[in-house]
């Protein structure tokens, strides 16, 4: 019964992972594309004459960038490896360690 538990733990950390870095990021850039048409306002809005959000764009900028960190990560976690070293994420900031 606990090897249950331990493969269903597994599964759980697997299923996030995935859900985080497979669908999550292509997710916020499109939820980034569509705040950014919200803050344009006008034609690009899918009801036209649509006054701009700065909001908006400040919000779609703000996505861009958390996918863009999540791409940083993921190259420097393939880099890190590729030298033998590891990805370490026990401060704040992560950081490039030995194995």
């Amino acid at each position: 019964m606990h090897n249950l538990g331990f493969a269903l733990e597994g599964a759980w950390k697997v299923l996030a992972a995935g859900l985080i870095l497979g669908a999550g990021l292509p997710a916020l850039f499109a939820l980034g594309i569509r705040t950014l048409a919200w803050g344009d306002g006008g034609s690009a809005e899918v009801s036209a004459g649509q006054a701009p959000h700065a909001l908006g764009k400040v919000l779609g900028w703000a996505l861009f960038a958390i996918v863009l960190l999540g791409v940083v990560l993921g190259i420097t976690f393939i880099v890190a490896s590729g030298f033998g070293k590891a990805l370490s994420f026990e401060h704040v900031f992560p950081t490039i360690v030995d194995k």
